[in-house]
This record gives structure tokens, sequence and C-alpha cells, in this order.
């Protein structure tokens, strides 16, 4: 299949404007933070400009690299983000804030979970592909995917991640749902998955035990609480609250002063709140809304089934963060760690989120829509 126009446009330019509205909002919002722990107020600026080139090179080759190469190698990639999914549960992995979810090599540290995320798009989408006439059956059309979502949910879990396994299973349900399963099949494992989440939490809030049960007791009243559990809400709000309509400007957030913790991470949309004000956070929004949009055409404009469900997989990947950081970030959600993609600070977030744009860019030459 040969490529038939110009990748599209308009995906390419929200992209870099978000990367660089992250490079901006990492420095400004972490400068403090940095300089307190690390005695360099430009140790994340430096890091994240190396990320991002090499994101930069990712999404570049990508683009150019033609797309059904994936659907080939979608089980090996899936067997090697299994296998790091496993080793950062042993020795190897490294653990931060009770959390071991990093694996550090070279003092180069990568996060397992975030290729688990492109490896179950990938593996889904080359799975459909090749049971399309069959994926009505429950054999066919349920079994394999419920089967590695189980895998992969259960060893993020361990590390423990609930919050990106949700995300993952979410992601696999919206490419069921877009592969044209059985409803009734679709409908009953909805039901099932949505009922084990609401179990899950109940159970959590009934117990009072733990730190999960402590963010749902301050999602309910973060003011309860405001100098532990309901610290990084409270703070939050008062960020994006001060910042008003048009911002205190770039550079002068109160918050980040150690008031909020890690503010690079997955808060910074508060301080891009408290920086730039209403109308700053809205154009922010409204990049993301033109990748999610062109992420749809795309989708919809594929040329076969495997580019159609790995452009829904990535398109579905960064609305539900965009979505999830927003939420929790403007206390609609409970506090859980996922970040903001392509502006949060983390290099393996960052680093697949532009190989995956790329790869979507890539699709876009093969498919009918204007815009490219």
């Amino acid at each position: 299949m040969k490529a038939n126009k110009g990748i599209d446009i308009p995906l390419l330019t929200a992209t870099i404007l978000l990367v660089v509205v992250g490079i901006i909002m990492v420095f400004s919002s972490s400068y403090t933070y940095a300089l307190s722990n690390t005695g360099d107020g430009a140790h994340y600026l430096r890091r994240v400009l190396m990320w991002a080139a090499l994101g930069t090179i990712a999404l570049t080759f990508c683009s150019a690299f033609p797309y059904r190469i994936w659907a080939k190698f979608s089980n090996l990639i899936m067997l090697a983000a299994l296998i790091l999914l496993v080793v950062v549960l042993t020795s190897a992995g490294k653990e931060v804030n009770y959390a071991q979810r990093w694996i550090e090599v070279g003092g180069i540290t990568i996060m397992p979970s975030e290729l688990a995320k492109a490896a179950v798009i990938f593996y889904m989408a080359a799975t459909m592909e090749k049971n399309k006439h069959r994926i009505k059956t429950f054999r066919y059309g349920c079994v394999p995917h419920l089967l590695i979502g189980g895998i992969v949910f259960a060893l993020v879990y361990q590390q423990p991640d609930f919050s990106t396994g949700l995300i993952i299973v979410s992601i696999m349900m919206i490419m069921l749902f877009v592969s044209g399963v059985n409803m009734i099949h679709f409908a009953g494992l909805s039901v099932m998955g949505v009922g084990s989440v609401v179990a899950a939490l109940g159970y959590i809030f009934i117990s009072g035990q733990g730190y999960k049960a402590r963010r749902l007791i301050a999602y309910m009243d973060p003011w309860a609480d405001p100098m532990d559990a309901g610290l990084q809400t409270v703070q939050s709000l008062l960020a994006i609250g001060s910042g008003g309509v048009a911002g205190r400007g770039i550079g002068r957030s109160i918050q980040k002063h150690l008031y909020l913790p890690e503010p690079q991470n997955d808060f910074i949309f508060a301080i891009i709140g408290e920086e730039v004000g209403f109308f700053g956070a809205t154009l922010v929004l409204l990049l993301f809304a033109i990748f999610i949009w062109r992420g749809a055409c795309i989708a919809m404009s594929a040329p076969d089934v495997f580019s159609c469900l790995t452009a829904t997989g990535i398109t579905s990947m960064v609305a539900i963060q965009v979505i999830v950081n927003v939420g929790v970030a403007t206390s609609l959600l409970p506090v859980t760690g996922i970040p903001l993609p392509f502006i949060s600070y983390g290099g393996s977030a960052l680093l697949v989120m532009m190989a995956c744009t790329g790869i979507m860019l890539n699709i876009s030459k093969y498919t009918g829509i204007q815009g490219g």
C-alpha cells in the first residue's frame, strides 16, 4: 500500500505545541522543588529537554516507518512489555514513595507501564484484525483480550498502580467496542468491570485502611484534612482559583514553592491554571481537543482494521489521561497518579506518547481525509 497524502498537519502542530508548553511548564513548576532537592533549579528542565529530543526522533522515525510493521511485531512488543512488568517487581525495580514502578538503566529511568499501554494497543489491534471475521464470537472477540488484559492489570496493580491498570482496561474496552464485538458480550463485560471497580472502591472506603481509603475520604471533603490526605487537592484548588482569568504570569506561581508536592508531575495542570489562568488553561485543553479530533478522524478514515484500532487506542489513551488528570486537579475525581500527556514531567511517558503520535501521523498518510 502506498501513501496517498502528507501527514496530518493539525495533529502534528497540536503535538508540537503541547510539548513546548510541557517544557516551559515543567521548568516553571519544578524550579523551586528541584533547587530544594537537587541544588539545581534547572535539573528537570535539562532532563525534559533530553526526553523531548528523544521523543522528536521517535516521532520522526515512526511517522516515516510503515505502520503495518507494528502489526507484525505486536506479539514480540507485548512479550517485551510483560517481561519488563515482571522485572520491575523484582530487586531490579526502583522504589519511590512506596511504589515500585521504575527500572533504572545507566542513569536512565524507564516506566514499563507506559510501554505496556502502547503494547496492549498494538496487540489488540493486530489480534482483532486477524480475527475480524470471527470478532462476534466470544472465543475470538473477547477471550484473547481478556486474558492479556487480566495479566497486564495484575502486574501493574502489584506495583501498585491501580489507576494505570484501570486506564489500560478502559482503552481495551473502547477498542473492543469500536472493533464490532458482540454487544451482548460487551455489555456483560462492561457491567462486570464497573461492578468490580465499584465493589473494590466500596471495600477500600468501608475498611478505612491504607492510603487508597484516605484518598477516597479526602475526595469527599479535602478540607477536613488539608495538611495530610487532602493536601494535594486543597493546594491544587488554591492554585487554580488564584490564577483567575489571566493568571499570575509564567514563573509566578505561589503554590509551586513547596506547597503543592511535586508540581511538575500529576498536578502540573494546577500550576498552568495559576500561572496562565482560565484563558491559558482553556487553550491547553483546546490543543488536546484538536489532537483528539484529528485522532478520531484518522481512525474513522483508516485504510484497514489494524490502523483504525491503533489510532482509536492511541487517541483513547490521550483522551482518558487528559480527563483523569484534569479531573483530579479540579477535584472532580479522587487523587490518582496519572500524568497529563506531553506536559507532565516523565521521560518514558513523553517518549511513548510522541512515538505513538508518529505512528498516527504515518497512518494519516494513507487516509482520505483533508487537513494533512
